[in-house]
């Protein structure tokens, strides 16, 4: 789920850590939320498995949220909570009750927590540095209005397919 808001934030941290990975695609955005990751590989994704997508967009409702709460997860990831975050995380369980062989996270996570990566503390990066530093976009009044299928990849990372929300 795209948030426009915060690309400029996140796609300088993207260009920092590796260039190879900011998208020269216009459609791509790297602030997002993600909806469930990883997906299918792309020569897996059938004309059915864009349908089904396709359905679950149709039978969702646009919804508002903010981002306003910087945390970091156990492994060092910091990032934003949306909230509310329920939206999100019934989009997520649709999602992976349609496709099953995919996971959230690839299963690697008991507790599949909706939220917007900012950074990775590090020596220079802490919570409250990236809090400081992202602290002029806070709080993000944000519109989830489209799923997007995103490719990651060296150099390539696109948009493959968009679905707007619009029950």
């Amino acid at each position: 789920m795209p948030v426009p808001q915060l690309e400029p934030f996140v796609r300088a941290r993207h260009a920092h850590y590796d260039g190879a990975y900011v998208s020269s695609d216009p459609a791509f955005v790297h602030a997002h939320v993600t909806a469930l990751g990883p997906f299918l590989p792309v020569a897996s994704i059938t004309p059915e498995a864009l349908a089904t997508v396709a359905g679950i967009a149709s039978s969702t409702a646009p919804f508002d949220f903010i981002l306003k709460r910087v945390d970091t997860f156990p492994n060092g990831i910091v990032h934003l909570l949306p909230e509310p975050a329920e939206p999100f995380a019934g989009l997520t369980q649709r999602l992976w009750d349609a496709f099953p062989q995919c996971p959230p996270y690839a299963g690697a996570f008991d507790d599949v927590v909706p939220h917007l990566t900012l950074d990775a503390v590090s020596g220079e990066v802490t919570e409250a540095s990236t809090t400081r530093d992202v602290g002029p976009g806070l709080p993000a009044r944000c519109r989830a209005e489209q799923l997007h299928l995103a490719w990651y990849e060296p150099d390539a990372c696109r948009v493959l397919h968009s679905w707007r929300l619009t029950a």
